[in-house]
């Protein structure tokens, strides 16, 4: 707990948003599903970061996700609990604002709580007026000296990986060829890779008119599900998610593929490559380009909800 006047201060800067969990929101084991989850976070994420530019003056400006760092499903969360997610601003640079997320599940019948999220998020604020122009983030301030130096090294960290994945993800990959799938020898990348086609409506986008970062992540979370699904039959639930790199922004009216990829297994777990290329429909000079990347974990459970073992990724053919 924050004492003081910055703890004051930083307290203004944090909110929490509450939501029953209903049947819409379910995977077919009948848990919350990973990707409305990260949805909500994303959500608090994106109003506490745009709250927070705009309380100078100036162009009015809406914050742009732009990397989320891993994210840890602690605990599965079920139908009828109530989602509380609290979103604090922990550090700002010159024109990002970092964004610290945590997840409470609660049982409104026996009153239990448990963490089930933690992420950290990184957005841009974009101008209103001119989506190519980024706003100048108002500073906060820290606890102590320490405190700003260690977010100065995270801000540096994620901002480095983000460049070497964009450079290392800039070929769009070779359309998932569903035909052919039932030639392929199972637990093989080509069995079980999966892809998910998608237009761009005015419900997916922000004020901007560009898609919201908790859509795409949803969706990607449900591609590579059906990637671990079809490789253990079995019911899955998404483990954990490696940083989600936003490289460039998805307009209305643009239709997006969302490709999966088996890259690894352990006994135990299943990592997923998962890709979002975009096309504009309208801008069709501008050609497909990569926006999304991230990697998906996710582990195999039995009808009662306990770990199976994976079944081993055949690699090479």
């Amino acid at each position: 707990m924050l004492r003081g006047p910055v703890g004051k201060m930083l307290s203004r800067l944090a909110i929490i948003t509450s939501r029953i969990m209903g049947p819409d929101d379910a995977n077919i084991v009948g848990n919350v599903h990973g990707g409305t989850i990260l949805k909500m976070i994303e959500d608090a994420g994106c109003i506490i970061g745009t709250r927070h530019c705009n309380t100078q003056t100036g162009d009015r400006c809406v914050a742009a996700l732009a990397r989320v760092e891993r994210t840890d499903f602690l605990y599965p969360m079920f139908i009828g609990e109530v989602a509380h997610v609290s979103a604090e601003i922990t550090y700002t640079s010159k024109h990002s604002v970092e964004v610290q997320v945590n997840v409470l599940s609660e049982n409104i019948l026996t009153g239990a709580k448990k963490v089930t999220n933690k992420a950290t998020l990184w957005y841009v604020p974009l101008s209103l007026r001119n989506v190519d122009k980024i706003i100048e983030v108002p500073p906060i301030e820290y606890t102590s000296t320490e405190s700003e130096e260690l977010g100065k090294k995270r801000y540096e960290a994620q901002k480095l990986e983000r460049m070497e994945t964009k450079e290392r993800n800039g070929e769009v990959i070779t359309p998932v060829s569903f035909p052919e799938r039932h030639t392929k020898e199972p637990y093989t990348v080509g069995f079980s890779q999966s892809s998910l086609i998608h237009l761009i409506g005015p419900s997916d986008c922000t004020l901007h008119g560009f898609v919201h970062g908790g859509v795409t992540m949803k969706l990607m979370d449900e591609v590579a599900g059906i990637v671990a699904a079809r490789h253990c039959k079995t019911n899955i639930v998404t483990a954990s998610v490696d940083a989600i790199n936003f490289h460039r922004k998805i307009k209305k009216g643009c239709v997006i593929t969302i490709s999966g990829r088996m890259t690894f297994t352990s006994n135990k777990s299943m990592e997923i490559e998962v890709f979002v290329d975009a096309d504009s429909l309208l801008e069709t000079d501008k050609g497909k380009y990569r926006a999304v990347t991230a990697f998906f974990t996710y582990i195999s459970l039995d009808k009662e909800n306990k770990p199976l073992p994976v079944p081993p990724l055949k690699v090479g053919i």
